[in-house]
């Protein structure tokens, strides 16, 4: 199992829809990487407003040359897109094995 892990640093009066993001855009994602192999995900909400994130997520693949293929996908470029519909916040990614 591979995991593509995407963290919100939070910054001073940043912006974060969160039911925008569990609802809308998490089921953009679904539909976009699902064909590539994206199994399922992982939302952690930070506790409070002082955490340094606004939002973890972990996406399950077999491997990462399913993140590979996801990535380069169609359907990126408009989940991508979607991002600031509900945040103004640059999104990080890192990989897992």
């Amino acid at each position: 199992m591979a995991k593509l892990m995407v963290y919100y640093p939070r910054h001073e009066g940043c912006r974060f829809d969160r039911s925008y993001y569990e609802g809308a855009h998490m089921a953009l994602v679904a539909e976009a990487w699902g064909p590539a192999g994206m199994s399922g995900a992982a939302i952690e909400w930070p506790v409070d407003d002082q955490q340094p994130f606004a939002c973890l997520v972990a996406l399950d693949f077999p491997d990462q040359a399913a993140i590979d293929s996801a990535l380069c996908c169609a359907a990126t470029p408009g989940v991508l897109a979607d991002v600031a519909v509900f945040t103004d916040i640059k999104p990080g990614i890192y990989r897992t094995a």
